[in-house]
Formats: structure tokens, C-alpha cells, sequence
């Protein structure tokens, strides 16, 4: 999710839903140790519980992000073994790792060793013509053995060479069961699936086999999916109510608002377009949402940098009526 699940993303799923866990985009360790530290790891405290997910393959630079994560508070590093893009593998980490288990657990060990939290592993089920499931799980048990309790599951091989990375998520076939086998023969691990997940349905039916669910680009394009999630999962909701999509728009007004004072700085910094770029789905099959999506599209509209777009773009909903 690079480019996409930055903090104002991660702020306007929290707004949705209070208990899932959210994860950073991928973010390389030369970023953060040759680069601007703040940029990269500033993030809101409403946020929590969220995960750092980090890019690299070297263990003490892992280690070093690992503990800057840390230190601004993130809850769990998350160690990518499972992004195909060619700029990825250009540093040598993302997917290809998956080639190299015993350097993901010196990784894994490097970075379990310099903090407390969780460090997590995300990755694929194979890479290219590998379709053994031997490969996987022969990958899980290196990694477990370094001390890694919690793996990502991405239900698709990962092609090197010939696809792009949105092809990367359509193309390779999905092999739930691979998920479902390795929490069979590694019931102490915890097993995470994920990959062309898009219904409450259809994560009740993962549930019963492993013990949880990632959702990506789904959440990002039907993000009021995740309406349910507190009551329905975690058995809980802030205030004994389901937030509505209302209630999301007023609370990402106020957001914008205090952002914009804040780092707006004149069209030099913060643009209102920062946030609402990744607002287009929340009406999603409901009527007017095409209107809505046209007015947090608006370029001459995002740039006069108020925030009163959103509820004008509200307005155009059959969810309230403005005077």
C-alpha cells in the first residue's frame, strides 16, 4: 500500500473503526536513516493500535529502524517479505527475501533484539514458478525459529520478472488453503490472511481456519466495510454506537482543519487534497456518491484549502440535508 495508507489515511479508517489494526505504507530503512525521520514516522495518536511496516534486508539497518519505530511509539514492526515491484527488488528486500529465509531470520533476530514489541513478518506463499507448499512453510519455520510468532499471509505467489504489481494481485492464483496448512502444522503461530478479500462473509469463512484477516485495497476503496468490524470482532464499540458515515465526514472536517492550520502553509505544505484523496470510497454504492467523489475531486475546489468541501460534498448524499 505505498502511496496510499499514509497518516491521513490511517486517521480516516480510525474514524471507522476504533479496535483493527492499522499498518503504515512500507517504509525502506534508507528512508530512515539517511532521510527525514519525522516525515516518515510522525503519526497521530488515534492511530493505535498501528503497525510500522519496514523495507530492507540488511539486519543492523533493520535493527536501527526497528528501534526508531519504537521510540515513536508504534505498537508492532512489521518486516515486508512480500512487495514484487521492480524498485523494490532493486534493494533486494520486498518478495524476493522469501528467497533468502535465513537472512529474513537474521533480520527477524536483529530486530527482535533491539526492541519489545512485536516484530511481524509479511510475505507471499511462493516466487515464480515455486508452487510447493514445502516453500512456504519451509520459510514460516526458518522465521519461527528466529523467534517470529505472527505471519501475514498473502495467498499468492509473487512473479519476479514479467508482472507489473497490480498484476501481481490479480494474476498469480490464490491458494487459501497454503494459509490454512500452516496453521495446521504451526498452531502456536499466529497466521494472518490476506489477498482478494472483500466481503464480512468471506472473512468469517478465513476465520474459521486461521487467526485473522488483512484487508488492503478493499479497505481502501469500500472503507465503510469496516463499520462493523468493533462490535462484530472485538466485541466492543466507543460510545455503544456504530459510527455512520455522518459522523466520519464531520470528524474528518474538524481533522482537516486543525492539519491545515497546522501545516498548511500557504499551498507550500499540507493540501486539503492530502486528506480527501483517500475519502472517495466512503460512499460506495450509496446514492450520491459519484456527486461526492466529483467534489472531493474538484481541483479549483482543493485548492481554496477549505475544509467545508467535505460537507458540501455530504450534502450531496441522501444521508443529510444541509440548509
Amino acid at each position: 500500500m505505498m502511496d496510499w495508507t499514509d497518516r491521513h489515511c490511517r486517521m480516516f479508517h480510525r474514524q471507522i473503526t476504533r479496535h483493527t489494526w492499522l499498518y503504515t505504507e512500507m517504509v525502506t530503512t534508507g528512508a530512515l536513516l539517511h532521510g527525514d525521520v519525522p516525515r516518515h514516522l510522525d503519526f497521530n495518536a488515534e492511530e493505535h493500535p498501528v503497525a510500522l511496516q519496514l523495507g530492507g534486508s540488511e539486519p543492523e539497518d533493520l535493527a536501527k529502524s526497528a528501534r526508531l519505530g519504537e521510540q515513536w511509539g508504534y505498537d508492532e514492526i512489521n518486516l515486508n517479505c512480500g512487495c514484487p515491484s521492480e524498485r523494490v527488488q532493486k534493494g533486494a528486500f520486498g518478495a524476493c527475501l522469501m528467497g533468502e529465509p535465513a537472512l529474513v531470520a537474521d533480520c527477524v533476530k536483529a530486530m527482535r533484539d533491539a526492541v519489545s514489541i512485536d516484530v511481524t513478518v509479511k510475505h507471499r506463499i511462493g516466487i515464480d514458478d515455486v508452487e510447493s507448499y514445502d516453500f512456504v512453510r519451509d520459510f514460516v519455520g526458518t522465521i519461527a525459529d528466529a523467534g517470529c510468532r505472527t505471519f501475514i499471509v498473502h495467498a499468492r505467489n509473487a512473479i519476479l520478472k514479467g508482472l507489473s504489481p497490480k498484476e501481481n494481485r490479480e494474476i498469480p492464483p490464490l491458494k487459501y488453503d497454503f494459509a490454512y496448512r500452516l496453521k495446521q502444522d504451526f498452531p502456536a503461530l499466529e497466521i494472518l490472511i490476506n489477498g482478494g478479500i472483500k466481503t464480512i462473509a468471506e472473512i468469517d469463512a478465513h476465520l474459521q481456519h486461521v487467526d485473522g484477516v488483512m484487508l488492503g485495497r478493499e479497505a481502501y476503496h469500500n472503507p465503510f466495510l469496516m463499520a462493523g468490524f468493533d462490535a462484530r470482532y472485538y466485541g466492543e464499540l466507543d460510545g455503544g454506537l456504530q459510527p455512520t458515515r455522518n459522523d466520519v465526514i464531520v470528524a474528518m472536517t474538524e481533522y482537516a482543519r486543525v492539519q491545515l492550520a497546522l501545516h498548511g502553509d500557504g499551498g507550500k505544505g499540507l493540501r486539503l487534497n492530502s486528506i480527501t484523496r483517500h475519502m472517495l470510497g466512503l460512499m460506495a454504492g450509496m446514492p450520491g456518491a459519484r456527486a461526492f467523489r466529483q467534489t472531493l475531486s474538484d481541483s479549483k475546489r482543493l485548492a481554496l484549502g477549505d475544509p467545508a468541501l467535505l460537507m458540501e460534498a455530504l450534502s450531496h448524499t441522501q444521508l443529510v440535508t444541509l440548509e
